[in-house]
């Protein structure tokens, strides 16, 4: 008898210990998952204690009323690629419920040059996991991206972000991968020019304060950005430094870390959108104009992508770059000259894809050239241990998470239509993941050497060239519009769109008619130093 007491004795304290280790897993797994969101500069992650990828109509109820918010804005991007806003006054429960639940009813003739007055009605319905706190409201004021829906309730076929969101749905449908990527945004601050620490012409590549004037600009832009829910990378000054008699240009940068690719482009339209703002907060001129001008360094918007299956990143394997890239990579070239339709929208942009500078112009990818127009940057591939090898009194670090390996785009810049550029992007990986000789194409266009050296020279004319002026990208989507229409990612209405728009232009042979015309070149400059 004792000893069965005693068997049952074990047996119940080793169910207790079982119970105390199980809820000493949970604690630590909230413990974890506290100190998570308390690292997130998001305000409403921090406070309802989830990623916003899990916000509902609830959650966001919930935030308004426990942080004395008082308005709600609408915000969304229209046909010229800029943040629109529908200012809300919440006064009270029922009242909100209603906007988060129905929406609102915009003027869309208003909005897209193709919507037609007679019929013209649209829907902005609000994308819960967008919601951000805005940082310039004098009153308390949360705002939501939104999507356009028509008058049936289905979303509008040519919306740039329904576009978008198509396609990387047909992408995954078709490859099981998920698209990420992130954009580098390069812009200008144009200011009052700095006596004590003058800038030295192009050369800023990372200069600190004090030489770097406006420093404290960016750094500020990217705080807010974080707030907002943008996943930053880092942010630094750029080279492009230069002065006049009477004013200071400073280029700065700040990149974004891959996330997936509707959430790539929400981040860099809420960037801009900051940046423009701290402009006019410090009287100061920011723009993200691809040339300010002749001779100086060009503002590009390089794009990196990978893609990525069951947690891994599939751009590489066995410590090189995977078959699946390469496949990716010819996809780009393919349609590279059809790109540049959504990428480099005005006039200036073929003023910055010019040879001998860091802009691409030639149909070609290489390992870290800066020259190619698709980049295979550093992706520590190596089996060296590196912070090990810096930090000897820590022996026993090593990375072990996701691969970090990227394809990089370089032509595309800051006048990009960022929706359709992205989308264009996602159609273009589709399509060169499924050409028959996708690897072969991939291996003929690869370059290892400097394209530009003379003894080179018969490399170089062998590879096709972007296009030179709006006109000729128009005449190359008009020629390649059926991949950007199939499965009806592109309505044919959009392509039709952007082709009138660049033929508008009529720039054919512009930047031989302005060569050393340095008045008209500035002129033109200020035309579109705001487009997009």
């Amino acid at each position: 008898m004792l000893r069965q007491r005693s068997g049952r004795l074990r047996s119940r304290l080793r169910r207790l210990v079982s119970r105390q280790k199980t809820r000493d897993r949970r604690q630590k797994t909230r413990d974890m998952e506290d100190n998570i969101f308390k690292f997130r500069a998001n305000p409403l992650e921090q406070f309802l204690q989830k990623s916003s990828k899990e916000f509902t109509r609830d959650d966001i109820v919930r935030f308004v009323a426990g942080n004395g918010i008082k308005m709600l804005n609408f915000r969304y991007v229209a046909e010229d690629g800029k943040l629109k806003i529908l200012n809300f006054s919440i006064h009270s429960l029922e009242y909100l419920e209603a906007i988060l639940s129905t929406g609102e009813r915009v003027d869309g003739s208003s909005l897209f040059s193709y919507i037609e007055a007679s019929s013209s009605d649209l829907y902005v319905i609000p994308r819960f996991s967008t919601a951000y706190v805005n940082p310039f409201s004098i009153v308390p004021t949360l705002d939501i991206l939104c999507s356009f829906y028509t008058s049936e309730g289905l979303p509008l076929a040519t919306a740039p972000e329904y576009i978008l969101r198509k396609a990387h749905r047909l992408f995954k449908e078709r490859t099981g991968f998920t698209f990420k990527a992130m954009g580098e945004l390069e812009y200008y601050v144009q200011g009052k020019k700095e006596e004590l620490y003058p800038a030295e012409d192009q050369k800023g590549y990372h200069s600190a304060s004090p030489f770097s004037n406006y420093e404290f600009i960016r750094l500020e832009a990217m705080d807010l950005i974080a707030r907002c829910g943008g996943r930053i990378k880092y942010g630094h000054s750029e080279v492009g430094n230069f002065n006049t008699d009477a004013e200071s240009f400073e280029q700065h940068e700040i990149e974004f870390l891959p996330v997936e690719v509707e959430d790539a482009v929400d981040q860099l339209v809420l960037a801009k959108w900051i940046l423009r703002q701290l402009g006019e907060k410090y009287a100061v001129n920011i723009s993200f104009a691809p040339k300010i001008t002749v001779g100086k360094a060009g503002s590009g918007l390089h794009v990196h992508m990978y893609l990525e299956k069951d947690g891994r990143n599939m751009m590489v394997e066995e410590n090189r770059l995977s078959d699946t890239a390469k496949r990716m990579i010819a996809g780009l070239m393919d349609l590279a000259g059809a790109l540049t339709a959504f990428g480099n929208t005005i006039p200036t942009s073929y003023l910055r894809l010019v040879p001998h500078q860091e802009a691409p112009t030639n149909i070609c990818w290489g390992d870290r050239n800066r020259s190619v127009l698709v980049r295979v940057p550093l992706g520590w591939l190596g089996d060296k241990n590196m912070v090990s090898d810096a930090n000897p009194q820590d022996s026993n670090l090593l990375y072990q998470g996701v691969s970090k390996q990227t394809i990089e785009i370089r032509s595309p810049d800051g006048s990009a239509d960022l929706y359709h550029l992205f989308a264009g992007l996602v159609v273009a990986s589709l399509h060169g993941l499924e050409m028959a000789d996708g690897l072969l194409r991939a291996e003929n266009l690869y370059v290892d050497v400097n394209i530009f050296r003379s003894e080179n020279k018969h490399r170089l004319d062998m590879l096709e060239k972007l296009p030179d002026c709006c006109y000729g990208s128009a005449s190359l989507l008009q020629r390649r519009r059926d991949v950007f229409e199939k499965d009806s990612v592109f309505p044919a209405r959009t392509i039709d769109s952007f082709i009138s728009k660049l033929r508008s232009y009529g720039d054919q042979g512009l930047s031989e008619r302005l060569y050393g015309k340095t008045d008209e070149i500035r002129t033109l400059v200020y035309k579109y130093l705001h487009h997009m």
